[in-house]
């Protein structure tokens, strides 16, 4: 707990060195619409495995296996095939925006049947289609997993996950997204985080460094700025010239707990009421003794075990404690001196946030 609390204190000495706020580039808190990443989804053979692919009950795999074998003018009976080199997979990517015929994408390759492994293998070409079913990028080549599988049942050792791989640069691009940027008269911006003080400020800044009433924040999350004329055939220069201006954000007073783990994060935002908290923990103890009762005298048949349990409860004591915090400071200060572990204190923010006290909002992960 000490050891906690020290960490708890130097965490905290570096935060409040930190300015209570920093101007960010508008690139790292607004994109542009409708220049964004595409999500490419196919679905191929993965070849050349050590005997662990898939297995006969996984019938779509022979299935492909023999419709890929008859486009190569091979003709087999599908009754009699056997594979275990091969593993049906499903293949995905990203088209990042202005990509062009040629470039290439990363792929992550995933297996769908009952494949042990993945290591080894190779794709086979596989077409990567858009949500509008048309072809965007093949992908082929051997795989790269971080993982392996060996043995089988009780005996088998599995690291990491065998059944996913990568492919760098393993597709390449074959039909481009069109984007029109120049000639346009309006852009649109969009807020990463949606907030009226950000979408304001962002606004306000864009017409000082512009020289006039180009800006408009249409609500939390979108800004519209006009293109000036002598922009309108250099947008690219334009859209530089906004990335490199900075914005001063605002940000939500929030604590985010995670149960699961007991992680708590709290902004520099949060205050705490003058509230007075106590907390003490019940433990419950139960002990159970085995004792051999015999017989009684005279008496047919053999003595009975008898289970004899002793139950304990203990309180830890514990005085209320006064927490109230102007900032962040005061408030892990206060928090800290209730002497609670990182567990208990998720409780307590809780039940602070019940009482009224914490003017943050509390999200459970």
């Amino acid at each position: 707990m000490k050891c906690f609390k020290q960490i708890c204190i130097s965490f905290l000495a570096i935060l409040c060195c930190l300015p209570s706020g920093h101007a960010e580039r508008i690139k790292d808190l607004a994109s542009v619409r409708g220049v964004r990443s595409n999500q490419l989804i196919g679905y191929g053979i993965v070849i050349g495995l050590n005997g662990t692919g898939d297995t006969d009950k996984t019938t779509f795999t022979t299935q492909s296996v023999v419709a890929m074998l008859a486009r190569n003018n091979v003709r087999v009976d599908i009754a009699g095939l056997k594979l275990r080199n091969v593993a049906a997979v499903m293949v995905t990517s990203k088209l990042p925006p202005f990509s062009r015929i040629g470039n290439t994408l990363d792929v992550t390759v995933s297996s769908l049947g009952d494949a042990q492994s993945l290591s080894g293998g190779t794709l086979v070409v596989a077409p990567l289609r858009g949500h509008d079913g048309k072809i965007y990028a093949m992908a082929q080549g051997p795989l790269s997993v971080g993982g392996y599988s060996t043995g089988d049942g009780a005996n088998g050792e599995v690291k990491n996950h065998p059944t996913v791989a990568r492919i760098s640069n393993g597709a390449i691009v074959e039909r481009e997204i069109a984007v029109e940027l120049n000639r346009k008269q309006l852009v649109t911006l969009q807020l990463r985080q949606a907030d009226f003080t950000t979408a304001a400020r962002l606004a306000k800044v864009v017409d000082n460094n512009l020289g006039g009433q180009f800006a408009m924040a249409r609500d939390s999350g979108t800004i519209e700025i006009q293109v000036p004329k002598h922009y309108r055939e250099k947008l690219v220069e334009f859209m530089a010239l906004l990335e490199r201006l900075e914005v001063t954000p605002d940000s939500q007073a929030r604590v985010v707990v995670n149960e699961r783990t007991g992680t708590i994060i709290m902004g520099q935002d949060v205050r705490i009421a003058p509230v007075a908290v106590a907390h003490g923990n019940i433990t419950v103890s139960i002990q159970t003794t085995n004792e051999a009762v015999p017989a009684a005298p005279l008496t047919p048949g053999e003595g009975q075990n008898q289970q004899n349990q002793q139950v304990s409860v203990a309180e830890e004591k514990r005085s209320l404690v006064q927490v109230k915090g102007a900032n962040l400071s005061d408030v892990v200060e206060g928090l800290n001196r209730l002497g609670t572990t990182p567990r208990d204190l998720i409780t307590i923010l809780q039940a602070i946030k019940k009482a009224g006290a914490l003017r943050a909002d509390v999200e459970v992960m």
